[in-house]
C-alpha cells in the first residue's frame, strides 16, 4: 500500500531534475502546440470550415476550436508515455535507483505512487503550458481549458500507470520503440484528436476506444466547447480510472516480485 508522504518523497528524484530542465520543458510544451495551433487549426482550419458540411461533423464548432482539446490530450499521453518507457527502465536496470528506494522504509507502492505523482505534476506543467499557448487566440480562449487540463493529466496517468508496468519487469528497450511507433503515435493520429472518429472504419473505431486516449479527448472537448453531457462525461472518466488502477496495481505487483523477494 502507498502513502501519500511515501509517495511523494519517492517522486523527489523526478522533481529534484525537473528543476534543472523546466525552462527547456516548458518553452517546448508552449512552442509545439502553438505551431500545430497555426499548422493544422488555423491553415488546414480554414479549408474544413469553408466546407458547409463540416459544421454537422464538427458538433457545430470551427475546427479550431475542435482541434484544442486533442492537442491537450495528446501531450499528456506523449509525455506520460516517453517517462514511464525509458526512465522506469533505466530505475531499475541502470542507475538502479528504484533498487536505492527498496533498500529504504518505502513500499512498491509508494514507488508507483511516486511516479504517479511525478506525471501528475508534469502532465499539468505541460497542459498548463499548452493551455497557455491556445489561450492566446480568441477561438481557442476557454475557461473549459482548465478542467481540460485536469482530464489531461488523468489521461497520462491512463497510459503511464500500465507502462510502468510493463517497463519494470523488461530486459530490452527496444521494444518501447515499436510501443512509439504502433501505439502512441496511431493513437495520436487516428485517436480523435483530428478529426470525428465516425470517419474512420468500424474495425479501427473500435480499437481507437478500447484505450483512454478518446475518452480522455471526449471529456476535453466538452468543457472547451461548453458542451458538457455529464452522464456521458462521468462514462468516459471512469474508464480512464480504470486504466490508472489497473496499471498501478499490476506495476505494484512486478516492483514487489522485482525488489522485495
Amino acid at each position: 500500500m502507498a502513502s501519500m508522504s511515501g509517495a511523494v518523497r519517492s517522486a523527489g528524484r523526478n522533481i529534484t531534475w525537473f528543476r534543472h530542465t523546466w525552462k527547456l520543458n516548458v518553452l517546448s510544451s508552449f512552442a509545439q502546440p502553438l505551431l500545430y495551433l497555426l499548422g493544422l487549426g488555423v491553415g488546414v482550419g480554414a479549408l474544413v470550415d469553408a466546407n458547409a458540411s463540416s459544421g454537422d461533423l464538427l458538433g457545430g464548432v470551427s475546427y479550431v476550436a475542435f482541434v484544442v482539446p486533442g492537442l491537450l490530450v495528446t501531450a499528456a499521453m506523449s509525455v506520460s508515455a516517453q517517462e514511464s518507457m525509458w526512465p522506469v527502465m533505466g530505475a531499475m536496470k541502470w542507475d538502479r535507483s528504484f533498487h536505492a528506494m527498496a533498500a529504504s522504509p518505502l513500499s512498491a507502492g509508494d514507488i508507483v505512487g511516486g511516479h504517479a505523482v511525478w506525471l501528475t505534476a508534469r502532465s499539468l506543467i505541460s497542459g498548463g503550458a499548452v493551455a497557455l499557448a491556445l489561450a492566446l487566440f480568441p477561438d481557442t480562449r476557454s475557461w473549459g481549458l482548465i478542467p481540460a487540463v485536469l482530464i489531461a493529466a488523468l489521461v497520462g496517468l491512463s497510459f503511464a500507470m500500465p507502462l510502468m508496468a510493463y517497463s519494470v519487469s523488461g530486459n530490452n528497450d527496444g521494444r518501447f520503440a515499436a510501443i512509439q511507433r504502433f501505439l502512441i503515435i496511431p493513437l495520436f493520429l487516428f485517436g480523435g484528436a483530428f478529426y470525428p472518429i465516425t470517419q474512420l472504419p468500424q474495425l479501427v473505431q473500435w480499437l481507437v476506444q478500447a484505450f483512454p486516449l478518446w475518452h480522455g479527448i471526449e471529456v476535453a472537448r466538452m468543457f472547451t466547447t461548453n458542451d458538457m453531457r455529464w452522464p456521458a462525461a462521468g462514462w468516459h472518466v471512469a474508464y480512464v480510472l480504470l486504466w490508472i488502477v489497473a496499471g498501478a496495481l499490476v506495476a505494484e505487483r512486478r516492483l514487489t516480485h522485482e525488489l522485495y523477494p
